[in-house]
């Protein structure tokens, strides 16, 4: 999971590529339609739209002559769920220390 979280997570490191992740977390859009939205180029949101399906954060569907792009939740979720799980490590591992502190 580790080689797939880690592409992920440079992914969503961009500011803008949050801004179009939650911009199509409100719905499926074009790249037309997220410049439209956000102080970006479409160019410029194409190529953030690429990185993203890189990633398999989101995916292109046809509808028409029209691309639009949806987000992946299955990804999302995975990512999320490694997060909490090194989230719970560090817990347990804290926990013991501080344990241990407390006993001598």
């Amino acid at each position: 999971m580790t080689r797939t979280l880690v592409p992920v997570l440079a992914a969503l490191g961009d500011d803008t590529r949050w801004s179009i992740l939650a911009a199509l977390g409100e719905g499926n859009a074009s790249a037309s339609a997220l410049a439209q939205r956000l102080p970006v180029t479409r160019q410029a949101i194409a190529k953030h739209l690429a990185v993203l399906s890189d990633v398999g954060v989101v995916e292109p569907v046809r509808v028409g002559r029209e691309v639009r792009y949806r987000v992946v939740g299955a990804t999302l979720s995975a990512t999320a769920n490694r997060l909490d799980a090194i989230g719970r490590e560090w817990e347990q591992r804290l926990a013991a220390i501080k344990e241990i502190a407390e006993d001598h």
